[in-house]
């Protein structure tokens, strides 16, 4: 298990910066479903800068996260609202924090924790079973190179019923980083939230600027 979990660990990407150009496929708790692109900057530990595009390749919103706070700027009603990083939660009704969402982004494990209470080793994959304060996590990892496959979340407090699933795919090589391009997160309490995530173009540790100017004109909320 310690060997496994060491193994795990070493494969974490490290970076300093990141920029992604993603296919995003989305389905509220309604069934209505969205897709848009999003452009996504990332510096590691500090800041996540996000633009959605709408029809056309018209920017609809700009986004920025820093481990404290979250700036929305809507650009379509002209307004831009100020949230601190718990609206994350709100959102996604998961309790992430600037780590986890970096952690999702980036590919590396979320809710690692080192008080694994099972293991299970198959043909192709091995699995771990850690208990944490939230959740319970099933992670199941290739037997061959250690690559993430999935990662649910059960949480502790089995009268909230709520899980997480993060499925990872379409692994490619790209500078030395053995980096999953697809990512499939469910969320599921009282209702259930899809998304689906296609990295159409990525770069790590590139100069990067993260512009974000509030117009005169715009509401704020």
């Amino acid at each position: 298990i310690q060997e496994t979990y060491d193994s795990l660990d070493k494969k974490r990407i490290e970076f300093n910066s990141f920029s992604a150009k993603i296919k995003v496929d989305f389905e509220d708790k309604d069934g209505k479903k969205n897709d848009f692109t999003a452009f996504i900057r990332l510096k590691k530990d500090s800041v996540l800068w996000i633009s959605i595009n709408a029809l056309l390749g018209i920017e609809a919103f700009r986004v920025m996260i820093t481990p404290d706070s979250v700036k929305v700027l809507n650009k379509l009603d002209k307004v831009v609202q100020f949230r601190s990083v718990e609206y994350l939660q709100e959102v996604s009704h998961v309790p992430f924090t600037f780590t986890e969402l970096q952690n999702i982004i980036i590919g590396n494990p979320v809710y690692l924790d080192s008080n694994i209470v099972a293991y299970i080793k198959e043909d192709k994959q091995l699995s771990l079973i850690s208990i944490g304060k939230v959740f319970k996590h099933l992670l199941t990892i290739s037997r061959e190179d250690y690559a993430l496959q999935n990662s649910k979340l059960d949480d502790i407090d089995v009268s909230r019923a709520r899980t997480c699933l993060v499925i990872y795919g379409d692994y490619e090589y790209k500078n030395n980083i053995r980096f999953s391009a697809f990512r499939k997160i469910t969320v599921s309490e009282k209702t259930k939230l899809d998304i689906e995530m296609r990295y159409k173009q990525y770069n790590f540790n590139e100069e990067l600027n993260y512009p974000f100017n509030i117009p005169k004109n715009y509401k704020r909320q």
